[in-house]
């Protein structure tokens, strides 16, 4: 699958397309919609480290980073917090292939806690931030430095379990794990910041009143002005259904590129990113109402579209007549994009 990767040299993020072997990740340049033939490079993966949840990046939470047994690193970003898990729990056995007994246990750990249904980390943040109801904020002094609207990690703990939503603290501190891990919160002074480095899942969070936490700046209610306020509620604080990269033609280039789409509901919109920058504002979107999506004919290049593409390509027509060519990395994956659109239209 499509992964933004931070180049070695030039510090940039750049998307390859990456597979998964036994012994080895390779990843390859998309050129005009299509994969080149050779690939671009490859991780060994014979001695390798992986560390996920990385924060080494706080406006990046999706990461995972690779060492080689050569000491060179290699980030990847994942579109969510499920498809990090996913390649993590498959690199992982990739890398431990000859140990089976720590392949069981990723597989426990990861099957251990389920968010409850019809609950987001977005609901739970929201209801953190509640003038009334929601985690009291303090000023704390760590070491020397003094920090402001901080709450503590056994703080959190009690509030998850208070407002039900975990049972116990084990469920809580893998909650606010999983709020740690998406950036809504982060690690401040000495203690919890030196915990993020544990190699063990569980011990990054901290049930302790010593171990402080604020919210991150990138959750933060906006303070800015009125109307770009009013373009988040409008169309960026809908539910996120389905998020992922896809392959979509320029409107005027007419040149191919992966974009990072989030399709959210009440109200239906579809949003692309560039996922090589670092700002998270979208690039371009629109609403889905009224609009017509539906597959293109895999033999042949169909009239609109430009380039030498591999097919599983699908077409969105907005009412105002816009034509938004994109390509999938499968057949699966394009019938799974038209289904989650065609209710929301």
């Amino acid at each position: 699958g499509f992964l933004p990767l931070q180049g070695h040299i030039v510090r940039n993020w750049k998307v390859r397309w990456f597979v998964l072997l036994q012994d080895k990740l390779l990843y390859y340049k998309i050129e005009g919609g299509k994969k080149e033939p050779s690939p671009k490079g490859r991780i060994l993966l014979d001695g390798c480290t992986i560390t996920c949840p990385c924060l080494e990046y706080e406006n990046r939470p999706l990461l995972i980073k690779l060492k080689t047994k050569t000491n060179t690193d290699y980030f990847l970003e994942c579109c969510s917090r499920e498809e990090r898990d996913s390649w993590a729990l498959d690199i992982t056995g990739a890398i431990h292939a000859g140990h089976p007994v720590q392949v069981q246990e990723l597989h426990r750990m990861k099957n251990s806690f389920k968010l409850l249904e019809n609950i987001s980390l977005h609901d739970i943040v929201e209801r953190m931030y509640d003038s009334s109801t929601g985690i009291k904020l303090t000023r704390n002094l760590d070491q020397g430095n003094r920090y402001k609207e901080t709450f503590t990690g056994s703080a959190l703990v009690d509030w998850l379990i208070s407002n039900s939503f975990a049972v116990s603290r084990f469920e809580a501190v893998t909650l606010a794990s999983m709020l740690m891990d998406e950036n809504f919160i982060r690690p401040v002074g000495v203690r919890s910041t030196e915990a993020t480095r544990s190699s063990d899942p569980s011990e990054k969070f901290l049930d302790d009143s010593t171990a402080l936490y604020m919210f991150a700046e990138s959750s933060k209610k906006s303070t800015s002005s009125k109307e770009e306020v009013h373009f988040n509620i409008s169309e960026l604080s809908g539910k996120i259904v389905k998020q992922g990269f896809l392959v979509k033609q320029g409107h005027k280039r007419k040149n191919w590129k992966v974009r990072k789409f989030v399709l959210r509901a009440d109200p239906a919109f579809l949003h692309y990113y560039d996922p090589t920058k670092e700002e998270h504002k979208p690039v371009g979107g629109f609403s889905l109402r009224g609009c017509l999506v539906s597959a293109l004919e895999d033999n042949g290049v169909p009239a609109g579209v430009k380039g030498n593409v591999q097919g599983n390509l699908f077409k969105i027509i907005t009412k105002n007549d816009i034509h938004y060519y994109i390509q999938a990395s499968s057949k699966a994956e394009r019938v799974q994009w038209i289904e989650a659109i065609k209710p929301l239209t």
